[in-house]
């Protein structure tokens, strides 16, 4: 496929998007499926384009000063991909397979219009109703964080150091161009290009030997924040497909107790695989049954119990764009109570001096200090860890991680704009 007929492919995804309200993903698979002549290139490059329409809506909407599928992908030209109004102009030729060509509102529209004027929302492309709580975290900034949170993410690997060491795997994967991340000691980091292909990490023997896993640079800094150790008997409350549990197993050396469940026993289906490929041993998985509790048998015996909490997700816009729209005020309630449930079933099972790390991959302030605070106030046998002293696991990157992340009393904030990561929030609560 040409450039040109993948940008008319783009347009009329977008369409589909917009008129039948199917998730980004589905449609671009669906488009896969029917189009079987395209290439694995010419989806790569069509997703591309669709997925920074996405990131870039209603930005695009603004300077091309109407709301329409085309009008959004010729302002993503302009606003995410660089391109002035003449090259844009070649693509859009009215050839064969290719858009139209441009009218003189939208020639005039991408040489003069900007987003100098421009509500926040809308320069920032987040949800109008979101833009009390991100001023309230970020202030004047909002706008550049949001604009952050809405460009592409690389593809971060853990290493397994169960299993290898980073620079045996970094010599590995050199194939990938893959570097060391900048903060987690057990990072790699693979820059994706727009329209780059996924550098296929499943069929890399590093993968499938257990010695690295796909996880966001923030998530291995969330873990490394909880602290866990050797010998210790650590709860992940909240594991999901074991991400977290994963590198809470490496972290503790195959020494102690690891207990992993999820209310959702969907959820938990993939981490049984994923712990035997790691060589795993030390992990307990709990699935639940029934309305019975699975961890009925603990009571104030951990050392840990890690939450990644059940959270609205806008610290991950970057990698789901098309979710940040379908946000409705109704979902932060839902969270919010999730939440509190989930941190008041902690506190049962933490022993005295014990700790939980609550974690949640959002930036909104309800989500992460403020519910901070009303756990402390419920139960006042616990307080804040300083956040200065769960930086100490990054041992020589704290003081500049310290810089980079924005400290609060109740705990750290990672933003793709900060510290390069999805947006996480990190806060250790020891109990007296």
């Amino acid at each position: 496929m040409t450039p040109a007929a993948r940008l008319s492919a783009a347009i009329d995804l977008i369409h589909t998007i917009d008129t039948q309200r199917i998730p980004a993903a589905q449609a671009l698979k669906e488009w896969g499926t029917a189009h079987r002549y395209a290439g694995s290139g010419d989806r790569a490059g069509i997703s591309g384009l669709v997925w920074d329409v996405l990131r870039r809506r209603s930005s695009s909407a603004w300077l091309m000063d109407t709301d329409t599928p085309r009008a959004r992908v010729l302002g993503m030209l302009r606003l995410e991909r660089g391109m002035d109004a003449d090259a844009i102009a070649v693509l859009c030729d009215g050839g064969r397979f290719a858009p139209e060509p441009l009218s003189d509102a939208e020639r005039a529209a991408l040489t003069s219009r900007s987003l100098k004027d421009a509500p926040a929302h809308v320069a920032g492309d987040f949800p109008e109703w979101l833009d009390g709580y991100l001023a309230s975290v970020f202030g004047d900034d909002r706008v550049a964080e949001a604009t952050a949170m809405a460009s592409r993410a690389p593809l971060d690997l853990r290493v397994n150091t169960l299993k290898a060491g980073r620079e045996k795997v970094l010599a590995s994967l050199r194939h990938l161009r893959a570097t060391p991340t900048p903060w987690s000691p057990i990072g790699l980091r693979i820059e994706l290009g727009a329209d780059a292909r996924n550098p296929g990490i499943h069929a890399e023997e590093d993968f499938i030997k257990g010695a690295i896993e796909v996880q966001d640079e923030g998530s291995q800094l969330a873990a490394l924040l909880s602290g866990a150790k050797p010998g210790e008997q650590v709860i992940d409350l909240c594991a999901g497909a074991g991400g977290k549990t994963l590198a809470l197993a490496a972290m503790m050396q195959g020494k102690g107790r690891l207990i992993a469940t999820d209310h959702d026993k969907r959820q938990l289906a993939p981490i049984h695989e994923r712990l035997s490929r790691a060589a795993v041993h030390n992990a307990d998985v709990r699935t639940p049954k029934g309305e019975g509790d699975p961890l009925a048998d603990i009571r104030a015996s951990a050392d840990l119990v890690l939450i990644d909490a059940p959270c609205t997700g806008t610290g991950t816009w970057r990698r789901n764009p098309d979710a940040k729209w379908r946000m409705r005020p109704g979902a932060l309630e839902v969270r919010l109570k999730d939440q509190v449930a989930v941190l008041d079933r902690a506190a049962a099972l933490v022993k005295p001096a014990g700790r939980i790390a609550y974690i949640t991959c959002s930036v909104l302030p309800p989500e992460n200090g403020e519910q901070v605070r009303s756990f402390i106030a419920r139960h006042p046998e616990f307080s804040i860890q300083p956040p200065e002293q769960t930086a100490s696991v990054l041992w020589d990157r704290a003081e500049d991680f310290a810089q980079a992340a924005l400290q609060s009393p109740e705990g750290w904030l990672m933003t793709p704009r900060r510290t390069g990561t999805d947006g996480f929030f990190v806060s250790v609560l020891k109990k007296r």
